[in-house]
């Protein structure tokens, strides 16, 4: 009996360890479908909106991606890169930004700044150079540093574009068209090197003497400036005499043309009187000839009295005097 009774419990335990077998096969195969899930699922990416997907099959670039999720293989088989395209990246040339807040701090390097200008004077140009990506296959596969390459081409194109300046127009009326002429540069030397980048702009943040010749040029710009205030106080001056002058000169014009239509008018009005007195003395010259003649000798002697004598009565021994002083004391013929 007893010998039944263990053959019976050893076919129970068979059977419950065939189940748990099984049970633990099931769990296994579901752990494994699980992490392969999970691996699988890892191939999921997001792209960002400002973002290109670069994605690469064991190394090696093989499509680009726009923005949003996307799936690739999972690693290794597959891998992603995402660039940031729209971003505006910056290179400082000679100096770096140590710190901003809460006073900005910067470090100077004088190897990278001092050029030799067109007029052999040496010139210590700090600057940055502003960038974003162009081409994300080029950018990624053909420039293994690019920030290294924008700024040895930039100090290279600087230099260039510098060397054919005079130090004058480096530091003074020159900026803008230096900036723009070193762009164009940078741009061109890029470029040749598929960098897939394009250049936005060149700023000179500060041109200035070496330090060991500041004084100097501040004294030569403080004669220039002494010389535009001389200048700009001589067109002045200038700009008040004359419109002054002018305008003396036009007033003696105005009065020579009345002093000039007032003698025309008085000599017009003398001819007249005169062409007048010629009428009455054609008409008759005896009469006319007296009185003119009457008339000059008042004017000629204006305080002598005067008499006249009648010629046809001097024969009868008659005078007749005839006073020349009128009742309010004017001298005439009566």
């Amino acid at each position: 009996m007893s010998m039944e009774n263990n053959g019976f419990d050893g076919k129970i335990i068979h059977i419950y360890n065939s189940k748990i077998i099984r049970l633990l096969k099931k769990i296994g195969y579901l752990v494994v479908i699980f992490f392969i899930a999970i691996y699988l699922l890892t191939g999921i990416y997001l792209v960002g909106p400002n973002e290109v997907g670069m994605v690469k099959l064991f190394g090696e670039f093989v499509r680009q991606v726009p923005p949003g999720i996307h799936y690739h293989l999972p690693y290794p088989f597959e891998s992603i890169i995402k660039p940031k395209i729209t971003e505006v990246r910056r290179v400082e040339i000679g100096f770096r930004t140590l710190s901003t807040d809460p006073v900005p701090r910067y470090q100077f390097i004088p190897e990278e700044s001092l050029m030799l200008t067109g007029d052999e004077n040496i010139v210590d140009c700090q600057y940055t150079v502003q960038y974003r990506i162009n081409d994300p296959y080029l950018y990624l596969f053909r420039v293994k540093d690019v920030d290294s390459a924008v700024k040895k081409a930039a100090e290279s194109a600087l230099r260039e574009i510098v060397g054919k300046k005079e130090i004058d127009e480096v530091l003074t009326s020159g900026k803008s068209e230096i900036q723009e002429e070193t762009r164009v540069l940078i741009q061109s030397i890029l470029d040749r090197y598929e960098a897939g980048v394009q250049i936005i702009a060149v700023q000179l943040q500060d041109v200035q003497p070496p330090t060991a010749v500041v004084s100097a040029f501040k004294d030569v710009a403080s004669a220039r400036e002494d010389k535009v205030r001389f200048v700009n106080e001589a067109e002045g001056y200038r700009s008040e005499v004359i419109p002054n002058a002018r305008g003396q000169a036009e007033q003696i014009i105005k009065e020579a043309e009345a002093w000039r239509e007032k003698v025309v008018k008085e000599a017009e009005g003398d001819t007249a009187r005169f062409l007048q007195v010629l009428r009455e003395y054609s008409l008759n010259k005896e009469v006319t000839r007296t009185r003119l003649y009457l008339e000059t000798i008042q004017k000629a002697l204006p305080l002598v009295q005067k008499y006249l004598i009648d010629s046809s009565t001097a024969s009868q021994d008659i005078l007749k005097l005839l006073p020349l002083t009128g009742k309010d004391g004017s001298t005439g013929v009566f």
